[in-house]
């Protein structure tokens, strides 16, 4: 399926490109596209001082390039600017930066020539993703500048499961290799469009994980004996929060008319915080996410590139500003990885309550044959570790210093690095819920014949073990760990 751009893109329409849709840009987009391109190329002939199409950049802003020396700019920035390190962004991280980038372009305030974009488009059509280093940007420059070495046959790329150099990859689609003209190298490398494409993408990972952090507690509060009153609606409407509302009314929904929980009525005055604060730690997940969510659409309605071009080709106006810092899509990401470091420890106390012999009134450790047998009780380990990493990992990005170009950029917002780290936090907590929804269906499996579960944590259950059987110590645990992590990346919990 192709997602058209017309008026521009939200959160969704990226995450969608980066999973495997093209992109197209409808005739008023275009128009925007070439527009813009008109005003800059006016600007050349004109001679107006515009930094970034006849100005060095960063601290050599001021240094005037004569006409012949512009495109050998653009070239340079490009060439320059690709410093990354490290391992490679995955495909769909690369496809969503992509998109992001062209929606920037579409707005028509950039001042690329239709080329560039088309360019870019094939790269997602043919499913051609250069080979983008994931660290050493500061800011905003690294990674778009490998996707532009691409473009002018620089670099490299994998196509079909081969990796080759970015003019060899251009060949197998039926392209040439660019020769940038005055501003499209600096275009090429600036604005948000890497830190919007990573956290669209975490996004869509986000909200699947919000959607199984419930259902999962759903089946531990079961296992656990919950007291259920702690989520009626009315209690709960006492701290009026659409997320503890959404969370409240699913855990309702999920328990309805178990036997377990019925079994457990009036068991205990109340439950430990970590069973009956589940509505308010999911639900501040699930607000955050809201607030994150429209950040991110804020950006992809925002130019922002610098400089940014408007008025006509015979009254240009250059804007030299600060679009591309992002602080807000920086905060926005470092917020939602704290929500989402919370709910991976909130997670894995959960978790520990299921296997404590001490709490759970089950065998110790859920093993089939304590003493002999350990059952889940390195588990636990494995996601108290998660959880400490997610726990370093939440510092905020944001706050993060650097001085760099000569004091010229002498503040930056780390909209990247925070993306990042987002979507390694994302990782580890996928992996914490895949243990503890282990250990719940464990637990379930020792409470068959007291009560019944209810239909609505049945389905995530028998989910559960359509992928791993009952543990008892007779295979290696990471193997189950990671096929559950792949159900809970990779579906969306049964209903």
């Amino acid at each position: 399926m192709t997602i058209t751009i017309d008026a521009g893109l939200t959160w969704r329409d990226v995450a969608r490109v980066g999973a495997g849709e093209t992109l197209a840009l409808s005739p008023a987009a275009w128009g925007r596209v070439e527009q813009a391109s008109r005003i800059v190329a006016r600007i050349v002939e004109t001679g107006v001082r515009a930094y970034g199409v006849n100005t060095g950049v960063g601290a050599l802003a001021d240094t005037v390039v004569d006409r012949a020396s512009q495109s050998l700019l653009s070239r340079s920035i490009v060439l320059s600017h690709a410093c990354g390190v490290g391992p490679l962004l995955a495909a769909r991280e690369v496809r969503a930066i992509i998109a992001a980038g062209i929606a920037n372009f579409a707005h028509g305030h950039s001042g690329v020539r239709r080329e560039i974009v088309q360019h870019l488009a094939a790269l997602l059509e043919h499913d051609c993703i250069p080979d983008v280093p994931s660290k050493g940007s500061a800011g905003y420059l690294v990674h778009n500048a490998h996707i532009g070495l691409v473009l002018i046959g620089e670099g490299s790329a994998h196509l079909a499961g081969r990796r080759m150099s970015g003019r060899e990859a251009l060949a197998a689609i039926g392209l040439e290799p660019l020769v940038l003209g005055a501003k499209e190298g600096l275009s090429l490398v600036n604005g948000t469009a890497c830190a919007t494409g990573l956290t669209a993408v975490a996004l869509s990972r986000a909200e699947r994980l919000l959607d199984w952090a419930d259902a999962i507690a759903a089946l531990t509060l079961e296992a656990a004996g919950c007291q259920i009153a702690a989520f009626d609606a009315a209690v709960l409407a006492l701290r009026p929060s659409a997320g503890i509302e959404k969370v409240g009314a699913t855990l309702r929904a999920r328990l309805q008319g178990s036997g377990l929980v019925a079994a457990a009525f009036g068991r205990r005055t109340q439950d430990a915080l970590s069973l009956r604060s589940v509505p308010h730690a999911h639900g501040a997940a699930h607000d955050v996410f809201d607030i994150s969510a429209r950040v991110v659409d804020q950006e992809l309605a925002s130019v922002t590139d610098n400089p940014a071009v408007s008025g006509t080709p015979e009254q240009p106006i250059v804007s030299s500003e600060a679009h591309a810092v992002a602080p807000a899509l920086g905060q926005a990401a470092d917020s939602l990885a704290i929500a989402l470091a919370q709910l991976g420890a909130i997670s894995e106390r959960r978790m520990d309550r299921l296997v404590n012999p001490l709490v759970s009134g089950l065998p110790p450790f859920l093993a089939s044959d304590a003493g002999s047998h350990s059952g889940f009780m390195i588990a636990q380990y494995t996601a108290a570790a998660l959880s400490n990493e997610n726990r370093r990992l939440a510092a905020p990005a944001a706050m993060d210093g650097g001085l760099t170009s000569g004091l010229q950029e002498d503040f930056l917002a780390h909209p990247t690095a925070a993306a990042g780290k987002l979507l390694a936090v994302i990782d580890n907590a996928e992996y914490i819920l895949a243990i503890e929804l282990m250990a719940a269906a464990q637990a379930h499996d020792f409470l068959a014949a007291t009560a019944p579960r209810a239909s609505g944590t049945d389905l995530v259950y028998q989910a559960v073990r359509e992928h791993v059987s009952r543990y008892g110590d007779e295979r290696p645990l990471n193997g189950d760990i990671e096929a559950v992590c792949s159900l809970i990346r990779e579906t969306a919990p049964p209903l």
